[in-house]
């Protein structure tokens, strides 16, 4: 697999811990299996994925440069140099697709300054899948990361982007801290107009998963238990 100039290869991950052949095509094992360069947000975890996926493979012999919150933006570009000398990169999200919302879109967008061919591999994206599976407007919708932790500024956001649902016809996508999942439910049930609609897309692709789109009085009247467990909100109002 190598060339004049080396590829990076964008590598899904599971969303959970959950046998890797169950929800990932075998493109992905033998991409894997045939480069030993890897951009990966934890060392262990990673290891642990690539042990999982493919046994055979070596450990010893891999070369995993670390792209989390604490690497300075200076040492991106030198990540890619294996690429430079005709080795395939491999880049490996924590959870998912990398490249959304994720840290990896960086690396990608200085691969695509240094000429180098990005191929993305196909695998599960929380936010599609959630999306998919939601009944809402899959033809016009935005993933807005997370929302502010003051009640307040939280209120206003969530009552803005209510707005924008309305006046758009646009679903609108948000993640929370997995322990306070709980109060965000609670909140959005609480701050939302009666006939907003609210998804709740929790544990994606795992044995727990649990997919619910109710009104907000509704989810007032029914709840669920989202303690540590990872979920997607998605409101539209009608």
């Amino acid at each position: 697999m190598t060339s004049a100039i080396g590829q990076l290869y964008l590598i899904p991950t599971t969303l959970g811990d959950n046998n890797p052949l169950d929800v990932l095509p075998i493109t992905v094992k033998n991409t894997i299996d045939k480069i030993d360069v890897f951009i990966v947000e934890n060392e262990k975890t990673a290891r642990r994925f690539i042990k999982k996926i493919c046994p055979e493979k070596s450990q010893p012999t891999l070369q995993l440069f670390l792209l989390n919150k604490r690497t300075e933006a200076s040492e991106l570009p030198a990540f890619l140099n294996p690429c430079l000398t005709g080795i395939n990169v491999g880049l490996l999200s924590e959870a998912g697709c990398p490249g959304v919302a994720d840290p990896g879109a960086d690396v990608v967008k200085i691969a695509h300054e240094k000429n180098i061919k990005v191929v993305p591999l196909v695998g599960p994206s929380s936010i599609l899948m959630a999306m998919m599976s939601s009944g809402m407007n899959g033809q016009s919708f935005a993933f807005n990361g997370y929302l502010p932790i003051d009640k307040a500024e939280r209120k206003a956001e969530i009552k803005r982007l209510e707005r924008l649902s309305f006046e758009h016809d646009q679903s609108q996508l948000f993640i929370e801290t997995p322990y306070r999942n709980n109060k965000m439910l609670e909140d959005l049930s609480s701050i939302l107009e009666k006939n907003t609609d609210i998804c709740v897309a929790c544990d994606i692709t795992l044995d727990t998963e649990f997919i619910k789109t109710k009104n907000a009085a509704a989810w007032q009247k029914n709840s669920v238990d989202l303690h540590k467990r990872p979920t997607l909100f998605i409101i539209h109002k009608s």
